[in-house]
């Protein structure tokens, strides 16, 4: 999402969070509402393009969408009448923010519940878990196998131990992709847990793990490039022959002794 949809979104995200903070934990439900408004979206194509057409006045929008939501819980109703009162650069977008609307709500919750960080660690352990699971990945990805399949195959990996939020939001991965592989959901939804703690993100793969010290350093040594606090997320890799790649968003630094192996190479070879 670009341009006048990021902005739009962002607008209504800075009105829905004192929203959020007033439901504490109940947010949850907010948030569980909001994907079932998404479903039918993904549903019905003529509604989405109703929504968002910029030739149908926002208010008239807006209460089209409160007409809909009129079983919903009130919050639910005024951040989509909010959402559908803006502009967007393409109909997917308005369905797609009001899914990050949604996971940001169980974020709230989770936030509220002080199990945020605890969120933020299970579900990117649960990334971890699934990288040589292939079957596995394929099976909650599958189009094919029913949304309730799915489901439940993310309970018995969770085996009941998860926080309610990290159980929440893999499950919502699972069921409802949306376009996005299930690792790739959670891994942006983990994303967003950070930003809610004001931290950035940094994917770290090292042949072996990090010590504290390591851990440590390093996170002071992005902070200080990147003028936020960072959180550490590091994945061994056994093929790494030594040094780190670190990601952050957009931004990867490749130190490792295979690529700078690579690297010279292609410059004897040219």
């Amino acid at each position: 999402m670009r341009g006048t949809s990021r902005v739009s979104l962002q607008g209504v995200a800075d009105r829905f969070e004192p929203v959020l903070l007033a439901a504490g934990a109940e947010a949850a439900t907010i948030g569980e509402q909001m994907f079932t408004l998404v479903d039918a979206l993904d549903g019905s194509g003529s509604l989405r393009r109703t929504l968002t057409d910029p030739s149908v006045e926002g208010e008239a929008k807006a209460g089209l969408a409160r007409r809909l939501l009129a079983d919903a819980r009130p919050e639910v109703a005024d951040v989509v009448a909010d959402l559908v009162s803006q502009r967007w650069s393409d109909e997917e977008d308005l369905t797609e923010g009001i899914e990050e609307l949604g996971f940001w709500a169980v974020l709230a919750s989770a936030d509220a519940a002080g199990d945020l960080l605890r969120v933020e660690q299970e579900l990117f352990a649960l990334t971890r878990a699934l990288v040589d699971q292939r079957e596995v990945r394929r099976a909650l990805a599958d189009p094919a196998a029913a949304p309730e399949r799915r489901a439940a195959l993310v309970e018995a990996i969770l085996g009941g131990g998860a926080a309610d939020g990290t159980s929440r939001i893999a499950r919502r991965a699972a069921v409802s992709a949306r376009g996005r592989r299930f690792v790739a959901t959670l891994t942006h939804v983990g994303d967003l847990a950070a930003a809610r703690r004001r931290r950035i993100v940094a994917s770290v793969t090292s042949r072996t793990e990090l010590t504290a010290a390591q851990r440590e350093r390093l996170a002071g040594i992005l902070a200080s490039t990147y003028g936020s606090d960072i959180q550490i997320n590091v994945s061994v890799d056994p093929t790494v022959l030594g040094g780190l790649r670190v990601q952050v968003g957009a931004d990867v630094v490749d130190a490792t002794v295979l690529t700078r192996l690579d690297d010279a190479r292609r410059r004897l070879a040219g």
